[in-house]
């Protein structure tokens, strides 16, 4: 069995909007912190002065590889209330992985389901229910340039709803997200103000449930399909979302 490492590095080097911070703590002012905290005071109950090491992150649920909950959509997905990241059925997120490539195609490309249509056959792969379909355009070898947030391709509304229409429940991107890069739609919408704009892909989870993964990584190494995708979501109560290490495992 070999298994892939599919998420970034949980860091304050990736560039985007909603910042990482991590404070890192030391054995030395671990020793101090937690034998005050945990040990009556007592901060010389160490070997050579070195207590446990930490870190506290200050992060959004949405930082790093992570699971978009239909929560994050809309407060309803077919007509109910949406779903949290905890409320999710963990069989969703243990399923056949598929990449369809995408580095063909420039930054800011909206591909549409003739496009998915095309790449499925260029692999010779016809989609099953359940299957998890991986979006590689490669972004994450770009994580830490400034304009990380504007490399990638992005789906459409009807590209979106032609995947949950085949059975897939989870889908993914290397990219900073699902939908094409925010100042495209900004741009776009400014000129010609009108709905079905700004997070077109997103709002699909109004009508039909399913989650995305964003930020993923390594697409490159993996094969079209013949893969298992691994991308259990932190079980945050009432979240939009919940970071994962998602793996691919293949056998030998």
């Amino acid at each position: 069995m070999k298994i892939i490492d599919l998420s970034v590095t949980i860091s304050e080097k990736i560039k985007e909007p909603m910042a990482t911070k991590i404070d890192y703590e030391d054995h030395k002012n671990g020793a101090k912190k937690i034998g005050a905290m945990l040990f009556g005071g007592m901060t010389d109950c160490f070997v050579n002065d070195n207590g446990p090491a930490g870190e506290t992150l200050t992060v959004t649920s949405h930082c790093g590889t992570h699971v978009d909950a239909p929560y994050h959509y809309y407060p309803t997905c077919e007509g109910k209330p949406s779903r949290t990241i905890d409320e999710m059925p963990l069989e969703w997120f243990f399923q056949d992985g598929v990449v369809l490539d995408f580095t063909d195609k420039p930054d800011g490309y909206m591909f549409e389901p003739e496009d998915l249509i095309e790449k499925l056959a260029a692999i010779n792969y016809t989609l099953k229910p359940m299957d998890i379909v991986l979006i590689r355009c490669d972004a994450d070898k770009r994580i830490h340039d400034d304009d990380f947030v504007k490399i990638h391709v992005g789906a459409s509304a009807k590209a979106t709803h032609w995947l949950i229409d085949q059975g897939i429940k989870v889908m993914g991107t290397d990219g900073w997200g699902w939908d094409i890069p925010l100042h495209i739609q900004a741009a776009d919408y400014k000129a010609n103000p009108r709905p079905g704009v700004i997070w077109q892909a997103h709002y699909v989870g109004i009508e039909k449930e399913y989650c995305q993964i964003e930020k993923l990584a390594n697409l490159d190494l993996l094969p079209p399909f013949g893969f298992k995708v691994a991308c259990f979501p932190a079980k945050i109560e009432k979240a939009s979302a919940g970071w994962t290490r998602a793996v691919a495992i293949l056998e030998d």
